[in-house]
């Protein structure tokens, strides 16, 4: 592994004095939104959480940045298609979201509506599972969840593609992608290290392996992802592989140590390295955990912001995959 470069310390000290200054609402979102409509939302949902496995528990983080990246957090990436609606869920980018994660959401919507019917929003319940996943993988993770947020009515297959970050994003494009959501470069590099837990199809980087193998890649990780992925062609088999080699089922820092030592998957986090800023975040981060961790709660609160619902905008669904 390459000798660490040494961390900008106070790089990092302006960074961990900004979680401080991280604004507390966002429209009408508030930490205890349901305390007196309905005071046991979040343990419901805790309780749900707590029960799926670890790689469910990753499918739902990841569930709450692809509903937060396009229309904002509004559980649009929940509704299924129709016949006269192909929805998110039917865009390619979205096909891969784990389905034991929407099923998730609908056992805990189902029994929030028993307890609480038409109270707790399909978008609320996503960010809820998202805190408490991250929780049950991290080493510490925890953070209150603004809540308020009310559920959109358009879902749309055009849209993921146009605003997600992609596997073969260049640093720019990935840059631009997290700047269009008012998320930061620092942000960009934080949440990416929620790949410390998931899973990678072939398809999403066989394009660093065939026909010649990406020279930024380790050898001993390249001929790996080659025993994974024995060929270019994943149409008709298409395995998959742990994004984190050394804690695969666990939420931590490592993902940063996997960076330095050129062994991870995707070309959108191998290029991370690519920039002098981004390159002394990853090694503040491979070599910080818990700063990492801590700045991982902060930028988790700020994207579940974006473009949020509340008030009379939208709707409470009756059932998350449905629009009323």
């Amino acid at each position: 592994m390459e000798k660490m470069q040494k961390p900008n310390f106070n790089f990092l000290f302006t960074i961990l004095l900004a979680m401080s200054m991280v604004a507390t609402s966002s429209a009408q979102l508030k930490v205890g939104f349901y305390q007196s409509t309905c005071p046991t939302a979040e343990s419901i949902v805790s309780s749900v959480v707590k029960q799926a496995d670890a790689g469910t528990q990753a499918g739902l983080v990841r569930l709450h940045f692809h509903d937060c990246f396009v229309r904002g957090c509004d559980g649009s990436v929940l509704i299924a298609s129709t016949a006269s609606n192909p929805s998110e869920r039917a865009s390619p980018i979205n096909l891969s979201l784990r389905p034991q994660a929407f099923a998730v959401i609908d056992q805990a919507k189902t029994q929030l509506e028993a307890a609480c019917p038409g109270i707790v929003s399909c978008a609320d319940i996503v960010a809820l599972a998202a805190r408490d996943s991250a929780a049950a993988l991290g080493l510490g993770i925890t953070y209150p969840v603004q809540t308020g947020r009310r559920d959109g009515t358009v879902s749309l297959a055009s849209e993921p593609l146009q605003n997600l970050p992609q596997f073969n994003f260049t640093l720019a494009q990935l840059e631009s992608t997290f700047a269009g959501k008012g998320l930061s470069v620092n942000d960009m590099v934080v949440l990416s290290g929620a790949h410390s837990v998931g899973i990678a199809h072939c398809s999403s980087f066989t394009n660093r392996l065939y026909p010649t193998v990406d020279p930024s890649l380790n050898p001993t990780f390249a001929s790996q992802l080659l025993s994974v992925c024995p060929s270019a062609d994943t149409s008709s088999n298409n395995p998959t592989t742990s994004l984190d080699v050394l804690t695969p089922n666990t939420l931590d820092n490592k993902y940063f140590v996997d960076l330095l030592a050129r062994r991870v998957v995707l070309t959108s986090d191998e290029d991370l390295r690519g920039s002098v800023p981004t390159l002394a975040l990853v090694t503040t981060y491979a070599l910080l955990g818990r700063a990492w961790s801590d700045l991982f709660a902060v930028s988790m609160v700020k994207m579940g912001r974006i473009g949020v619902q509340t008030g009379s905008q939208g709707e409470i669904r009756k059932v998350c995959s449905a629009i009323n």
